[in-house]
């Protein structure tokens, strides 16, 4: 098969996870249909709080922060990427690319009709939601990141980002679970872990998880880098509000805000704000996250 879906009882009785599913049908023109998972919590016609999970979780990782999002009287969505959690995952890691996956999603922007969106990215949440934003700047009100960046290829990465890549290539497991619990403080319970894991019966699963890491634009010469580097250019005339909410214990990203608050423009003067924890910052510290954006766009 050339696209595999997660059988619905492996997401039965997840901890803290008491959402109903929804679905949206795309169209890939060498795939063939495509659905896509997404929740829709909060009032229907509150403004759009769009969550944009990375590698290798799924909208599960926004579970603490939707129900604060919520009752602040917006709409939260919170799809899976394709090859993530609910959604369909492509079989073959040659059917996974940066530039699909911006498509993938943008073409369910168009078909969820959304408009004057909030978007919250962390990890490729970050890499894909702004190539969206710049993409579709006038679907965007403002943004905010965590532990994400936009990279280019023009600047040397960590030697930490080096490690993870080789680990996701080179281990045979890629116990998922297991990977995002290493990355935070460790303190995932079993349950939590497993359902990290729900996603992927098997290594058959896993083409889009093991392929991401691979697809991070680290050359100059890279696929994405010049679509990236075109986004920094609309980032750079960004001049609606954006916040930073970067951790400070990332291995990988800490200060990774700091090109942000030196190119974009919506940035100065924003309520930006440390938080506490290491990569997957939803896990750690997400209700503050979550509580500082209502404030932010509320204006209290």
């Amino acid at each position: 098969m050339s696209v595999l879906r997660t059988p619905d009882e492996r997401f039965e009785n997840l901890p803290g996870f008491d959402f109903q599913p929804h679905y949206v049908e795309l169209n890939d023109e060498d795939l063939g249909p495509l659905r896509v998972h997404y929740l829709d919590e909060g009032p229907a016609g509150g403004q759009v709080i769009l969550c944009l999970h990375g590698e290798p979780t799924w909208c599960y990782l926004y579970r603490k922060m939707i129900p604060v999002l919520a009752a602040g009287g917006f709409r939260v969505l919170a799809p899976d990427l394709v090859g993530f959690g609910r959604s369909d995952k492509p079989s073959r890691r040659s059917d996974y690319s940066y530039e699909k996956h911006v498509t993938w999603m943008a073409d369910w922007i168009r078909r969820m009709d959304l408009n004057g969106i909030t978007l919250l990215g962390q990890d490729w949440g970050g890499l894909i939601g702004l190539r969206l934003l710049a993409e579709n700047p006038d679907r965007f009100a403002r943004f905010s990141l965590s532990n994400t960046g936009l990279p280019t290829g023009d600047h040397e990465v960590s030697e930490a980002f080096h490690r993870w890549q080789r680990f996701s290539q080179e281990d045979p497991e890629f116990d998922t679970g297991m990977i995002v619990n290493l990355f935070g403080h460790g303190d995932l319970t079993e349950q939590e872990m497993e359902a990290y894991r729900a996603p992927f019966p098997s290594q058959d699963y896993k083409a889009g998880a093991r392929q991401f890491p691979v697809l991070v634009p680290i050359r100059p010469d890279d696929p994405a880098s010049d679509a990236n580097r075109r986004a920094w250019q609309t980032l750079a005339q960004w001049d609606k509000p954006a916040l930073m909410c970067f951790s400070d214990a990332d291995p990988i990203m800490r200060g990774g805000e700091k090109p942000f608050l030196k190119m974009v423009p919506g940035t100065r003067g924003q309520p930006h704000i440390t938080l506490s924890g290491r990569h997957f910052i939803q896990e750690e510290d997400g209700e503050n996250w979550a509580a500082a954006v209502v404030t932010w766009i509320n204006g209290d």
